[in-house]
């Protein structure tokens, strides 16, 4: 019996235990004290329409791609540290992070088509010498311009329309590349024609302040990645800011090992001669190039990271803007240059004049002291010839591909070159 009543106290004891731990943890001041651990709070971000330019369209590039922003399925590098600050806005570029699944997250590049101090100063030219004030809405000078009220009666984009935009792209526009640029406009529903029906008076005006501001955005909207084109791929834009794939400057490479300095170059050679030899018969030039226009994707492959510098002269259909018109000049020919530059001659520009500038640029600093002799002689003397010109009687092509026999014997097959890895363990290409 008294064994029985033990056991009966024990069961009780271990019951009034079990209630002092409930009550403990319904008490939020002792479940406090009994637990370190603070709730998670989710940090809230707020943009600002400011920061992202926003406030300024529709003299922007687009908003295609706000959603993402705001969603924080777009993020700056700096968000990733405990701080979650944004990062300054007078950069020209900006490295960020970009997730379809808030899973799996992708390096991007987030870019501004110009300096913000270009905008601003730009912004303020709008409305001094169209409204004769130090601000305005943007929106509504630019409106009553005679150029975009010629735009907002044309069915079609036409050469007339674009003439005196110092965009290269546009300096020897064919009706082709034109109805191109209509009918690959990422900013607006895919119509797939080359009449301008489906853009509103908004999106009119996008689209003219992009080309007149810097037309790489559009570059990479009518010349997709996916279509074998060596740029990076547009995801959307959001006020002032572009969104693309991410590369690592062709500078971040100038003192890699040996092997990979000759395939960069290897890849910047065949780069240039899809430039001038492909399917759809267009010849692309640039007008300068510098350590940033060409980039670096994870994988190893090389595209054209900037091609805000890069000239169109359609093979095809040719020029039909003669150089006299390209001379007329108005708000919108100056945004982001001045006034007063020169245009370059369509006429003036050779077949040789890319390979020429990567020659003095680029190759030698990608290139230089990196091979045993008489290698470095042999590719030393092909830069100096090709900096200086070219032989008159030299085609281009048969320059391209004499730097290449040098160079092929010079790179490797592994892992670290994955955009041909493994298949180059195959081919006799390599």
């Amino acid at each position: 019996m008294g064994r029985w009543i033990c056991c009966l106290c024990s069961r009780v004891a271990d019951s009034l235990m079990m209630l002092l731990v409930l009550a403990l943890s319904c008490n939020p001041s002792r479940a406090a004290t009994a637990s370190p651990s603070a709730p998670h709070i989710k940090p809230s971000y707020n943009f600002g329409r400011t920061f992202l330019g926003l406030d300024k369209c529709n003299a922007c590039i687009g908003t295609s791609i706000c959603k993402k922003f705001f969603k924080e399925e777009i993020r700056f590098d700096t968000w990733l540290s405990s701080r979650l600050k944004l990062p300054p806005s007078y950069l020209l570029s900006y490295s960020g992070n970009y997730t379809d699944d808030a899973k799996s997250w992708r390096l991007v590049d987030i870019t501004r088509l110009t300096s913000k101090y270009r905008h601003d100063r730009a912004d303020k030219r709008i409305c001094t010498s169209l409204l004769k004030t130090k601000t305005c809405s943007l929106e509504r000078a630019l409106r009553r311009t005679q150029r975009f009220q010629k735009w907002l009666r044309a069915k079609r984009l036409t050469p007339d329309l674009v003439q005196g935009l110092s965009s290269p792209m546009l300096r020897c526009p064919s009706q082709r590349l034109l109805d191109r640029i209509v009918r690959r406009y990422a900013e607006v529903p895919d119509a797939g024609s080359i009449y301008m029906d489906h853009l509103t008076d908004r999106d009119k005006l996008r689209l003219l302040y992009t080309l007149s501001v810097n037309s790489h955005p559009i570059l990479l909207q009518i010349f997709p990645n996916v279509e074998g084109w060596p740029f990076p791929r547009y995801l959307g834009s959001c006020g002032r800011l572009v969104v693309s794939a991410s590369t690592r400057p062709l500078r971040d490479f100038y003192g890699a090992a040996p092997e990979v300095a000759a395939d960069l170059a290897l890849q910047l050679l065949a780069v240039l001669r899809s430039m001038g030899t492909n399917d759809l018969n267009y010849f692309f030039y640039f007008t300068h190039v510098d350590a940033g226009t060409f980039g670096v994707f994870s994988n190893g492959h090389l595209f054209i990271r900037d091609a805000s510098t890069l000239g169109i002269i359609d093979k095809e259909e040719g020029s039909q803007l003669i150089d006299g018109q390209q001379e007329y000049k108005d708000i919108f020919s100056c945004l982001t240059v001045d006034c007063q530059s020169a245009f370059v001659s369509c006429n003036s520009i050779r077949e040789k004049h890319s390979l020429v500038m990567v020659c003095q640029e680029l190759l030698p600093k990608l290139l230089e002291g990196k091979f045993l002799q008489p290698v470095q002689e042999k590719i030393d003397n092909f830069l100096q010839r090709c900096a200086n010109g070219l032989a008159d009687d030299q085609d281009v092509n048969e320059a391209v591909a004499e730097l290449a026999e040098i160079l092929k014997p010079l790179r490797s097959c592994d892992s670290r070159f994955a955009y041909r890895y493994p298949d180059c363990k195959y081919s006799d290409k390599y």
